[in-house]
């Protein structure tokens, strides 16, 4: 109760600090439950249709990369986002990369098609439609207002042998700063 009636009388600069020392943050958004040395969720999603179930628990058995997208189309994540990994030079060494988005298999296919249509980069365009894989990691959010509902936040996740070795994880849930590629592939 003392820590709390010092917290509120504070300055927002010292608010912030004894926010630090007493556990708590302040930010756009929760914290995101996914971290270094969290197990990668057996979920099935989705790839190029319904019928095709993937894990990426199960396919992620080496080092590999997971980027979550709040939309496919979206211009973020079409002119920027993807792209920048696409063209990226360490893109090789990254082991397999998989894009997650709250959409259906058609539309991942699709947009998969339209970013990388020779499919050269060997980037897996996945759909988790129900959102059992974003909230597993604890990275859905309230996105009514923008996409009609909720979706994912924007990622990016470095597997290790089926374990999370880095998050980055945007704090506004849709900026492209920390989970750029230029960031998590350097």
């Amino acid at each position: 109760m003392f820590a709390a009636n010092r917290l509120l009388r504070a300055s927002p600069a010292a608010r912030t600090a004894l926010g630090r020392h007493s556990g708590k943050q302040f930010h756009a958004s929760a914290p995101a439950f996914v971290k270094a040395g969290d197990r990668i969720p057996d979920v099935e999603l989705m790839e190029n249709s319904p019928g095709t179930k993937v894990s990426l628990a199960k396919e992620l058995t080496g080092k590999g990369v997971i980027v979550g997208v709040p939309a496919a189309f979206s211009p973020g994540c079409s002119e920027s986002h993807i792209p920048g990994y696409i063209n990226s030079p360490k893109l090789k060494d990254a082991g397999p990369v998989f894009v997650v988005s709250v959409n259906d298999a058609f539309v991942m296919k699709a947009w998969g098609k339209a970013l990388d249509p020779t499919g050269k980069s060997g980037i897996r365009f996945i759909a988790d439609p129900t959102l059992a894989f974003t909230k597993a990691l604890d990275l859905d959010f309230d996105a009514s207002a923008i996409f009609g509902g909720p979706r994912g936040k924007r990622y990016a996740l470095l597997v290790e042998d089926g374990n999370v070795k880095e998050a980055f994880v945007e704090p506004d849930n849709t900026g492209i700063s920390v989970s750029a590629a230029d960031k998590v592939l350097a």
